[in-house]
């Protein structure tokens, strides 16, 4: 028998696939311009198992969590002004359950905001955006056209980011995935950014921020990125290359990194990751994949993945994780489920030695 709690959320996310697909929530006027409203529940449930004892929790996949937005929108000629807000709704994100203690079910909070932002977008000098957003290499490391990034996303922290290794002795070590596994990501911050407009495929960003939502912070970020898009010979391609920076209290930490994937009109599809942050760890990531045409209702797609990471608790540590999974879209409901398996291990130069752990991720969503 399954365990109860496990059964419930198989059922909450059948029903949640049963579910008719709702007409788009847009008001246009006559001059070009709309109003919006959008966003997603991001259901999932997450078991994780470390070689000593086994949890199983309900949680908000933070890979891409539950959320709603408006966007306004005006079109002026040739040019385009919006005002976009998100923000996630304050579940309990995936990242923050652990050993420990798990996150309240619901609590949201100012940080959970995602973008409130203001954009001008033109043909020939780019695009110019102000507010709480994407930092310009935000993505950079998520260049994936394998069709599971929803879930076997470049950023293994997001999913059980706060549960520890275990010692071979069975005690906590207070290494927790978080610490061992990243992807140099940049984040949402209070910014000035701009984007150029595509020249030969590549588009170039720069952007210059603080961290407004979180009390007490005077860290100052700034980044930049190159992005390219393509089709040749029917294989698409997309790849991007990041550098970032935050400075806190005079103090720098650089960050380089990025990502390229490939995928082949026969499905097959190759991702590849990679980042290093100055005297502080590195890692690389390879992702196999593969999308078809199983079912009428959308494409089915199969990926495993490899991470291998050094140095990022201490010289020489190293972590390394093989993931597994598919990802079944159903394109009328605007739904997609998955069920994604991966093991996770670490060693470092200390006496002490480590036990392996596990995650099962199974969840859904649903966008309107």
């Amino acid at each position: 028998m399954l365990p109860r709690h496990l059964l419930s959320s198989i059922t909450a996310l059948l029903a949640l696939s049963a579910m008719p697909a709702l007409a788009e929530l847009k008001y246009s006027n006559d001059t070009g311009g709309s109003v919006k409203l959008y966003g997603q529940l991001s259901p999932a449930y997450l078991s994780f198992d470390d070689g000593v004892a086994s949890y199983g929790d309900l949680v908000d996949n933070e890979v891409s969590n539950t959320r709603a937005g408006l966007t306004v929108t005006q079109d002026y000629g040739s040019s385009v002004l919006q005002f976009d807000f998100l923000t996630a709704l304050g579940f309990g994100q995936s990242s923050n359950y652990g050993q420990a203690g798990d996150p309240k079910f619901l609590d949201w909070r100012r940080t959970f905001v995602r973008k409130l932002e203001v954009s001008w977008k033109t043909e020939s000098a780019g695009t110019f955006t102000f507010g709480q957003g994407s930092m310009a290499t935000d993505g950079v490391a998520q260049s994936d056209l394998s069709g599971t990034k929803m879930a076997m996303y470049n950023g293994l922290d997001t999913v059980a980011g706060n549960y520890q290794f275990r010692t071979s002795a069975g005690a906590l070590s207070g290494i927790e995935i978080d610490h061992t596994f990243t992807s140099f990501d940049a984040s949402r911050r209070g910014r000035i950014r701009y984007d150029t407009p595509s020249f030969n495929n590549f588009t170039f960003s720069a952007a210059y921020g603080k961290d407004i939502l979180s009390t007490n912070s005077n860290d100052i970020y700034a980044d930049a990125a190159v992005r390219y898009k393509n089709e040749i010979a029917g294989t698409k391609i997309a790849a991007s290359l990041g550098f970032s920076r935050r400075t806190r209290n005079g103090s720098d930490r650089d960050d380089t990194f990025g990502s390229i994937s490939a995928l082949h009109p026969s499905g097959a599809n190759v991702t590849l990751a990679a980042g290093s942050r100055k005297n502080d760890g590195q890692y690389g990531l390879i992702k196999l994949g593969y999308t078809a045409d199983l079912f009428s209702v959308g494409k089915t797609s199969f990926a495993v993945d490899y991470y291998k990471g050094s140095d990022f608790v201490t010289n020489g540590s190293s972590s390394k994780s093989v993931g597994a999974g598919i990802v079944q879209k159903f394109d009328d409901a605007r739904l997609e489920t998955y069920l994604i398996v991966r093991k996770y291990e670490y060693t470092d130069t200390t006496a002490t030695s480590y036990l392996n752990a596990s995650s099962v991720l199974l969840g859904t969503r649903w966008k309107f």
